[in-house]
């Protein structure tokens, strides 16, 4: 796949270069190119004259998607000055190195001349890594949380929000957020009926361009989260799922939230029917069952990667959350002969808990 942009002889208003890292997300790329061409000319007619975006990357070689679908550069590592944005689309963490040292060289350069940086999907790694969101806060997706922390500990990280935008960089957790970032940009850039109209030539139903400080998509380990629209319960349940082998303290997300803990206790049990510190404890004991059924754990260490503190403990709380301990689990689930009771359907089980299920990103 070719991504050409033509060239007119109008200076476009927004010029936006596209870095693509290996086995980057293409459907985040499209979203971003999509939402771009649709903004920058009338009607479907796809010319440059408002917005300009090329692709650009250090070797000649396309670069494959995770997808395994290839695109072409338009140029090299053009000028930074030449563009408002820079925007890298990761994609896969695994395997090869996302972008090589020259481009993180040239994104370091971009920096230092003031040129807005975008980091979407995995690409707020490739941004880390060049050593440029320092001091910012960088939205990555719930799914990533706990790659992004081991290997940037140091960097503050939000995985509630669709996308941060921390002054010249922007960070965006990827997927369908993707279209709402790149509508942020065209709204700031050319008003909320051009940020409209590619959204509605896209299909996407929305009344208003979402902001950045909408939540993520419930992860599916908090399947009762998905029955209330109060954004402090979504939020405190976000903490909890971020912080499972060492659990935070009520009182703590609490006084984040600017709750007082029984405030915080009331809406748990209000919109859920239960307490946070029960909720807390069985998202905890899902997890460790889905460990259980991967296999690849000892009890021991599951125990401590859903912060139980010893197995006796782990055990007891386990089998009164689900009839069977983790050993009786663990030979069931080996044998086939595990059936899921209904009443905790593992469809809230966290993608990257299931050995049988590709890495999406």
């Amino acid at each position: 796949m070719r991504s050409t942009t033509p060239v007119t002889d109008k200076t476009p208003n927004l010029r936006v270069g596209i870095i693509l890292a290996r086995q980057f997300t293409l459907s985040a790329f499209a979203l971003l190119v999509d939402h771009l061409r649709l903004a920058a000319d009338r009607n479907d007619n796809s010319r440059p004259i408002r917005c300009q975006w090329r692709i650009i990357a250090e070797q000649p070689e396309p670069v494959r998607s995770s997808c395994g679908i290839p695109v072409s550069r338009d140029a090299g590592l053009l000028p930074p000055a030449e563009f408002d944005y820079i925007i890298v689309v990761g994609g896969l963490l695994q395997g090869r190195e996302q972008v090589g040292e020259q481009t993180l060289a040239y994104l370091r350069q971009a920096a230092a001349q003031g040129v807005a940086l975008v980091g979407v999907c995995t690409g707020v790694f490739v941004l880390c890594r060049a050593g440029v969101m320092k001091n910012r806060l960088c939205c990555v997706s719930w799914y990533h949380r706990q790659d992004f922390m081991e290997e940037f500990p140091e960097h503050n990280v939000s995985s509630d929000r669709l996308f941060v935008a921390d002054r010249s960089r922007i960070s965006c957790s990827g997927g369908a957020g993707t279209a709402d970032m790149a509508s942020y940009l065209l709204e700031k850039h050319f008003g909320k009926s051009t940020a409209q109209k590619a959204s509605h030539v896209l299909l996407l139903e929305r009344q208003a361009v979402r902001q950045q400080n909408l939540l993520q998509p419930t992860p599916p380990l908090m399947g009762e989260i998905r029955l209330t629209a109060n954004p402090h319960v979504k939020r405190a349940a976000m903490a909890m799922e971020q912080n499972m082998n060492e659990p935070v303290a009520i009182g703590v997300i609490a006084e984040q939230l600017g709750l007082s803990p029984r405030h915080l206790v009331r809406l748990f049990q209000t919109e859920i029917g239960m307490k946070p510190t029960d909720f807390y404890r069985l998202i905890r004991l899902r997890y460790a069952r889905a460990l259980l059924k991967q296999g690849d754990m000892s009890i021991t260490e599951i125990a401590i990667e859903t912060g139980f503190s010893d197995c006796a403990h782990f055990s007891r709380q386990f089998k009164a959350r689900f009839g069977l301990t983790p050993t009786e689990l663990r030979l069931m689930a080996a044998g086939g002969s595990y059936a899921e009771p209904a009443l905790f359907n593992d469809n809230y089980a966290g993608v990257r808990l299931f050995e049988e299920m590709e890495h999406v990103s």
